[in-house]
């Protein structure tokens, strides 16, 4: 069953009279229990991509659906509840709340999606940040944080409520090998969980673990 579908996506951007492509007529699909990888070089339209999968932008041309739900094209009230009830989002920037430590912000996470109930959930943050090596960050600010701890902390967020849809752009950019290698395991525990991951990711380890690589060229698919 596919959970995630775009067809026939489109979406440029204009700055004065020139006009880029960013997408041209990308489609794909991910099903439950399958890991995703989205490559290609910087440029190539990955994040745009992504944002217009979860909504967080609109596409020019084309359309979404989760869960078989239209995404696309709808209010930006009826985007945000869809992509409550089946995403967890990791973009390049903004994922955390500046107020609240590391572990608040993944308690926040659970508290949104009603998960944050006793002692239990509390191993949670703490096996979640541990498994991105930010045990001894817990109790950090973002403001805190080197850039790649920061880029983990917001996967920890992300996967805080064991989303339908983990929607992740370069998650283990910045990161150690061991940390990786991590990472890779909770991916592959969603896989078997029967739980979709999309991820962007320039790491060949990764790609080579997903179930299937999409590649991306100039805003195309790339089949060659």
């Amino acid at each position: 069953m596919h959970v995630l579908d775009a067809h026939e996506l489109y979406r440029f951007f204009h700055i004065g009279d020139d006009e880029t492509a960013a997408l041209r007529g990308v489609s794909l699909h991910v099903s439950a229990g399958e890991i995703v990888a989205v490559t290609g070089p910087s440029g190539s339209g990955k994040s745009t991509l992504l944002a217009c999968l979860t909504g967080l932008d609109e596409p020019d041309g084309g359309h979404v659906e989760v869960a078989g739900m239209r995404l696309t094209r709808r209010s930006q009230a009826s985007r945000a509840r869809l992509r409550a009830a089946h995403f967890g989002i990791l973009v390049q920037s903004g994922n955390l709340f500046p107020h609240l430590t590391v572990e608040d912000n993944v308690r926040f996470q659970m508290l949104l999606a009603g998960k944050l109930a006793g002692k239990l959930d509390e191993k949670r943050v703490a096996s979640l940040l541990d498994s991105v090596g930010l045990g001894a960050r817990a109790r950090a600010f973002p403001t805190e944080l080197s850039g790649g701890e920061t880029a983990r902390a917001g996967l920890a967020a992300a996967l805080a409520c064991d989303p339908p849809i983990l929607v992740a752009d370069e998650p283990t950019a910045e990161v150690d090998r061991d940390t990786e290698s991590g990472l890779i395991v909770h991916f592959e525990a969603r896989r078997e969980a029967g739980l979709a991951t999309l991820l962007a990711t320039h790491s060949r380890a990764l790609a080579q673990r997903a179930d299937r690589v999409v590649r991306l060229k100039d805003g195309r698919v790339d089949n060659g």
